[in-house]
């Protein structure tokens, strides 16, 4: 699991790292914090579906679908109520955050796979 998470984090930290300078020219520096929030919170919830994929019984077929819908459905929910918090809060420019929360959320999703069949 320390392995699924750092490989995550160095994912978050790459994708934030190659669109700093893009997102800061294209949306202003109010943007970054934004951006930084986006991939946390693709970072959060993908940490989540990968603890639900270690820690809910996968020793049959059955168990082994239903632990990836499961993972799945709960990763959606947090990503969707973390993300609207985040909008609702008017903290954040709503663009750059949605677009790095779902750039991240789609760059996490092969670790999950990946965690998910081994």
């Amino acid at each position: 699991m320390i392995r699924f998470l750092g490989g995550e984090a160095l994912i978050v930290a790459a994708l934030c790292a190659i669109g700093w300078i893009p997102t800061e020219r294209l949306a202003g520096p109010a943007a970054l914090p934004a951006m930084i929030a986006g991939g946390g919170i693709s970072l959060v919830s993908a940490g989540l579906a990968g603890w639900l994929m270690i820690s809910i019984d996968g020793s049959t077929p059955e168990g082994r679908m239903r632990r990836g819908m499961f993972a799945m459905f709960a990763r959606l929910g947090l990503v969707v109520a973390l993300s609207a918090a985040a909008v609702l809060s008017g903290e954040f420019v709503q663009r750059p955050l949605l677009f790095w929360m779902a750039a991240s959320y789609l760059a996490l999703l092969p670790l999950e796979v990946r965690l998910a069949i081994s």
